[in-house]
């Protein structure tokens, strides 16, 4: 099955096609793969000196523990930074340390959607660049976690938190009983709308720099549509990894596609947490 999903649409198992290579091994003892051997140079006599193509190295296939395994230290690789983040920063009693957070949340932003851009369309995937995107990411939550904090106080971090592995345990049990299936629409228009929302913040941010902000993503009422609209949205992102999840299982991909299913339910949780977060802080003002 064809993927419309940037990131999984990069692992061919996820494709519908076989594991292992995914339907193109070469096999020792098929003679239609012989390569000629020495990289093809010819032997004494002028005749090609043949040799049968190694067999494939036979790779463990991705399982539902070798996810939550890679997806525990991505989770993990998030915390840490962002509670290392929280604690090295300077305590918000000043203009100058507001700027010093706002410039740690933004840098750690901007290589977080760099990173994310790159895991995205790798055809490859590489754990090290899932866990510097992690790292990165939990600079960005850590930073922006301790201004709302700083704002709104009462909690808020923490139930943010809460919520988001809240609708993560909701999610997984109304996938497996209720028995969500997944169509070709439904990704396409997920993807459509989860690119949208990236296109809009990126326009909102240009928009702030020359002071002509809408407001989309504030605490007006364009924020709070804008909150709720992306809290729906990242459930909805995680109905697509579970399913491809279950796909690839089932598709038998090799254990490193593991890395690629953790690294899409990173970011659907940190989509999730975002926009908790500001919905929370909406909420809460009032």
């Amino acid at each position: 099955m064809k993927s419309n999903n940037p990131v999984f649409s990069r692992a061919e198992g996820f494709n519908g096609q076989g594991a292992h290579g995914y339907g193109n091994q070469t096999y020792a003892n098929d003679p239609s793969q012989w390569n000629i051997a020495q990289g093809g140079h010819a032997g004494q006599g002028g005749q090609a000196d043949y040799g049968y193509a190694p067999a494939p190295v036979a790779q463990r296939p991705m399982t539902i523990d070798s996810v939550v395994q890679k997806t525990g230290i991505a989770l993990g690789v998030v915390i840490v930074t962002a509670v290392i983040t929280w604690i090295m920063t300077p305590a918000i009693d000043s203009s100058s340390a507001l700027n010093s957070i706002y410039l740690a949340a933004m840098l750690g932003a901007g290589g977080a959607f760099i990173l994310s851009m790159v895991n995205s369309f790798k055809r490859v995937i590489s754990p090290a660049l899932v866990l510097a995107f992690c790292a990165a990411e939990g600079v960005a939550l850590g930073a922006l976690s301790k201004m709302f904090d700083a704002q709104f106080g009462e909690g808020i971090v923490t139930n943010a938190v809460m919520g988001t592995f809240a609708a993560f345990a909701g999610t997984l049990a109304a996938y497996k009983f209720l028995n969500i299936k997944v169509g070709n629409k439904f990704r396409t228009f997920v993807v459509a709308a989860m690119f949208g929302m990236v296109g809009l913040g990126l326009l909102e941010m240009v928009l702030s720099i020359f002071g002509a902000g809408m407001g989309l993503f504030g605490f007006g009422t364009l924020g709070l549509i804008t909150a709720i609209v992306g809290l729906v949205l990242g459930v909805f992102m995680l109905i697509m990894d579970f399913d491809f999840v279950e796909q690839g299982i089932a598709a038998g991909l090799e254990e490193r596609e593991s890395w690629r299913a953790a690294f899409a339910m990173t970011v659907s949780l940190v989509w999730i947490y975002t926009n908790l977060l500001r919905l929370l802080a909406i909420l809460q003002q009032d």
